[in-house]
């Protein structure tokens, strides 16, 4: 399999769930462009709308108009749908604001832990009821917001998030200490729009609203999603033969993770024509076939790099040696039991993987790979594992690519656009 050609990623994931929120918290109207029109982007824009807010259709290509407005009571539940991202954040939304509304998901979502957010946001002064645990449904109360130090067990920048936009819309300063740092679009966003925040490693503080909410129009434009890119990269690596260029991928260093390890395996890339766009590094990418060896992947090393594990994995079952994957436990409360799922489909197709403990043991091998892939409906899986099949001599059949839709929409016109295959 030879691949070639140049191709661009769908608008970054992250980026456009938290500009869509901004957008809507302003009193303006704000112009987004590359937003991701997939399906966890449309949960977010439902959302906002039953929130009273003018969102734009979603629509590939094409701009997204958000007129912000002062939020309303909801009529019905907040149907999430599968997003993580847009229930958590979301969460520090309504925090602020003084009204009930009632969240829930599909079963995938109903399933994810809710309390590492609730609980802080709790100790902010919203009232938070939970009718199953730890899990959705949730009804939140928001009100009188107290300023809020937080030191996290965990990299989370979901959780960061939420209390940083429930800090926004309470009109409190909010201060979050990480134990390692996490992705930090929304620290980004923030200061790009002129609020006072600061980042002392891995502290943020953010010192209270200032002048927003923001009254005159503005423009937003979004990024290539880099995980997105992450599969393309992989096609690339694992070909017979030739090399591709990916364009306009966003590379923030807190996302970009997976690519530092890839060249760590021996991979042969390079980042070209790099520029920043609304406070977000960018630039090409360029990728080529390469043979690679095993590594450790260290447990600092996770938060940025998490989403990528499923690719990651797939491309050490076709290394030589051992690649271990350090204190990865987090991908139990994926969309799916992530962790235990790239052990068992990995194994159905020949390869050597096991979980111990919190650690991932993938063994490289060069033979052939076939087999019955059950992706639990899980995007990432779904995604990695199809790479995987472009592989000569693969014969790996994947119980659905239906989710898919959840982050890149086209995914397999794309990869067979520039596998053939």
């Amino acid at each position: 399999m030879r691949v070639q050609g140049t191709i661009s990623p769908p608008g970054d994931k992250s980026i456009t769930h938290r500009a869509l929120m901004l957008a809507a918290l302003s009193r303006t109207r704000v112009e987004l462009m590359g937003v991701l029109t997939a399906h966890d982007a449309k949960s977010t824009a439902r959302v906002l709308r039953q929130l009273g807010v003018k969102v734009g259709p979603l629509r590939r290509g094409q701009p997204v108009e958000v007129c912000g407005r002062a939020w309303r009571r909801p009529k019905e539940t907040l149907n999430c749908g599968n997003s993580g991202t847009t229930v958590r954040l979301m969460l520090g939304c309504l925090a602020g604001h003084r009204f009930e509304a009632r969240l829930t998901g599909d079963a995938s979502l109903r399933r994810r832990p809710m309390k590492r957010v609730t609980d802080p946001l709790t100790e902010m002064g919203a009232k938070v009821t939970g009718e199953d645990g730890d899990g959705l449904p949730i009804t939140i109360c928001g009100g009188s917001l107290a300023q809020y130090r937080y030191e996290s067990p965990v990299a989370s920048a979901q959780l960061k998030s939420a209390l940083l936009l429930a800090g926004l819309t309470g009109g409190v300063p909010v201060s979050v200490r990480e134990p390692v740092r996490s992705r930090d679009h929304t620290e980004r966003l923030f200061r790009y729009l002129g609020l006072d925040l600061e980042v002392n490693g891995n502290r943020i503080d953010f010192r209270g609203p200032g002048d927003w909410p923001l009254t005159d129009p503005f423009e937003l434009q979004v990024p290539g999603d880099a995980s997105s890119a992450a599969f393309l990269v992989a096609a690339a690596i694992m070909a017979d033969s030739g090399e591709l260029e990916i364009t306009n991928v966003g590379v923030n260093p807190t996302r970009t993770g997976y690519l530092r390890v890839l060249e760590r395996m021996g991979a042969n890339i390079e980042c070209a024509n790099e520029t920043e766009i609304c406070g977000e590094p960018v630039a090409d990418i360029h990728v080529a076939q390469t043979d690679m060896c095993g590594t450790e992947v260290e447990a600092d090393e996770i938060p940025g790099l998490i989403d990528e594990i499923p690719m990651l994995a797939g491309l050490a079952a076709r290394a030589t040696g051992e690649t271990v994957f350090r204190s990865v436990g987090e991908l139990r409360v994926k969309e799916s039991n992530r962790l235990e799922l790239i052990a068992t489909n990995l194994r159905a197709l020949g390869a050597a993987a096991s979980v111990e403990g919190d650690d991932l043991y993938v063994e490289g091998s060069d033979r052939p790979l076939s087999g019955w892939v059950e992706t639990a409906g899980d995007h990432r899986l779904a995604m990695a594992f199809a790479v995987l099949g472009t592989v000569q001599g693969s014969e790996i059949k994947l119980s659905e690519m239906g989710s898919a839709g959840v982050s890149y929409p086209g995914f397999l016109d794309d990869l067979r656009m520039v596998t053939g295959r």
